[in-house]
């Protein structure tokens, strides 16, 4: 397989959207992402994955703490700002458990980083849950390249 085809394959899985965060020396610093998941309840850790040449990572291993900002339905300009899609817009961040998170967002999870793992050319940061803000909003979802809502809520069949 090519890589093109990796990526296509891997674009049909839908996702929400995230803005990770994090702060050095006082300014904080976000990348949109959809690579995240939870890993345990007790403890409370999820996993996000940053690629060897986001700016982000190297500011991650120093501050030793991040955010995840799962976005909402009406936040897909949020997401276009930290993927770089958007240029020259600047962005407030509000605090919880003081580090950066983004306001609007369904949901806000603060970490600190409890371990680090480089696989392929990504580097996996497992991150101890502090606090969570929760937002009761429609989700934004990626999907095979495009941004999508939800139009009609269907049942779960399991």
């Amino acid at each position: 397989m090519d890589d093109r085809q990796f990526r296509t394959a891997m674009g049909r899985f839908a996702t929400g959207v995230t803005v990770i965060a994090t702060e050095v020396e006082g300014e904080a610093h976000g990348m949109t992402a959809n690579a995240f998941m939870s890993v345990s309840l007790d403890p409370k850790l999820v996993v996000i994955s940053i690629g060897q040449k986001a700016r982000i990572l190297s500011k991650i291993q120093e501050s030793g703490i991040f955010t995840v900002n799962i976005l909402a339905a009406d936040q897909q300009e949020m997401s276009m700002i930290f993927a770089g899609q958007i240029k020259d817009r600047q962005v407030e961040f509000d605090r919880l458990d003081n580090k950066p998170v983004l306001s609007g967002a369904i949901a806000q999870v603060a970490c600190e980083v409890s371990a680090e793992h480089v696989e392929g050319d990504h580097t996996l940061f497992i991150g101890k849950v502090t606090d969570i803000h929760l937002e009761e909003k429609e989700p934004l979802i990626f999907f095979n390249g495009k941004y999508r809502s939800f139009e009609k809520e269907q049942p779960a069949v399991l």
